[in-house]
C-alpha cells in the first residue's frame, strides 16, 4: 500500500479538475451561444445600408462645393493673366510697335477729352439757359439802342463840337454843305444834326445858295451842325487845307467850331421802312 492517498483512489476527483461526464452537456449550449452570435452578426449586417442616404446628400453637397471652388479659382486665374499678359506683351514688344501703342493711347485720350470739353459745354449750356437767354435780351437791347442811334430815331448824347457856318452873301452851295457832313462822317462822326433836322444814312441836301433844304425841309444861315464824336479828330478834319473851312471862306462865308465835353442831338427822324428789301433768313 502506498502513502498517497491519491493513488489508492483512483476514481476521486482530484481538486480544482472537471470531470468529463460533467463538461459534456456544457458543450449544447456553446453551440446555441455561437448560433446567437451569428444571427446576431447577420442582423446588424442588415441593418447597415440604412445611413446611405444621409451619406449621398454630403457627397452631392461637397460636389457642388468643389464645383464653386474650381470656378472661382478658374476665375481669378483668368483676371491674373489678363492683367499681366499686357505687361509681358510689352516687355516683348519691338520699339515700333511701343510707339504705335503710345500714339494709340495718345489718341484715345485726345478724343477723350475732346468728349468731355463737349459734355461740360453741353451741362454749361443746359445749367445756364436763363442766364444765356438774359445776355442775349440785353445784348439785342443794347443793339438795336445803337441802331436807333445811327439811324436818328432815339436822341443822343455825348461828346463832341458845334459847328456854326456863316453865309452873309447866302452863297453857300448844297455841294458845301454835303462836303461838311462826309468829312464829319470820315472823322467818326456818330449822329449829328442841321438846324434841327437829323442826318441819317439817306440824307439828302437840295435847293440852291440861300435856299438850301435837307430831307425835304428848309434851313437857313447861320447853318448849326451839333456832331458827337471825337471832339480833337472832328475839328481836325474841318481845318485841314483845302477843306470845308477853306471851301466855306472861298464863297466869303465863315465856319466856327466849339470842342465840347457833352452835346445833345435830339433831333428825331422817321424810321424808314424798307418797301422792297426783306431780311435774308438763310
Amino acid at each position: 500500500m502506498s502513502d498517497d492517498p491519491r493513488r489508492d483512489a483512483p476514481d476521486a476527483p482530484v481538486p480544482g479538475e472537471v470531470p468529463a461526464d460533467a463538461a459534456a452537456p456544457a458543450a449544447e449550449p456553446a453551440e446555441g451561444t455561437a448560433e446567437a452570435t451569428a444571427k446576431g452578426t447577420a442582423e446588424s449586417t442588415a441593418e447597415e445600408p440604412a445611413p446611405a442616404r444621409p451619406r449621398r446628400r454630403q457627397s452631392l453637397v461637397a460636389a457642388s462645393l468643389i464645383a464653386v471652388l474650381t470656378v472661382l479659382l478658374g476665375f481669378a486665374i483668368a483676371v491674373q493673366v489678363r492683367s499681366t499678359g499686357t505687361g509681358g506683351a510689352l516687355d516683348v514688344a519691338r520699339e515700333e510697335e511701343l510707339v504705335s501703342i503710345l500714339d494709340d493711347l495718345d489718341n484715345r485720350e485726345e478724343r477723350l477729352r475732346a468728349q468731355i470739353a463737349d459734355q461740360r459745354g453741353e451741362l454749361r449750356d443746359l445749367t445756364d439757359t436763363d442766364s444765356r437767354s438774359a445776355a442775349a435780351l440785353e445784348a439785342a437791347r443794347s443793339r438795336a439802342d445803337v441802331l436807333a442811334v445811327l439811324n436818328g430815331t432815339v436822341a443822343a448824347e455825348g461828346p463832341g463840337l458845334v459847328m456854326t457856318i456863316s453865309d452873309p452873301e447866302s452863297r453857300v452851295r448844297v455841294a458845301d454843305l454835303l462836303d461838311a457832313i462826309q468829312e464829319l462822317r470820315g472823322a467818326g462822326a456818330e449822329t449829328m444834326q442841321i438846324d434841327g433836322v437829323r442826318v441819317g444814312v439817306s440824307t439828302a441836301v437840295t435847293g440852291g445858295p440861300g435856299d438850301l433844304r435837307i430831307d425835304g425841309r428848309p434851313v437857313s444861315a447861320p447853318y448849326e451842325v451839333v456832331v458827337i464824336g471825337s471832339p480833337a479828330d472832328l475839328r481836325t478834319a474841318m481845318s485841314i487845307p483845302g477843306g470845308v473851312v477853306d471851301a466855306i471862306g472861298r464863297q466869303n462865308g465863315s465856319v466856327g467850331i466849339e470842342q465840347r465835353d457833352r452835346v445833345v442831338v435830339d433831333a428825331l427822324r422817321p424810321l424808314d421802312e424798307p418797301q422792297y428789301a426783306q431780311p435774308d433768313t438763310d
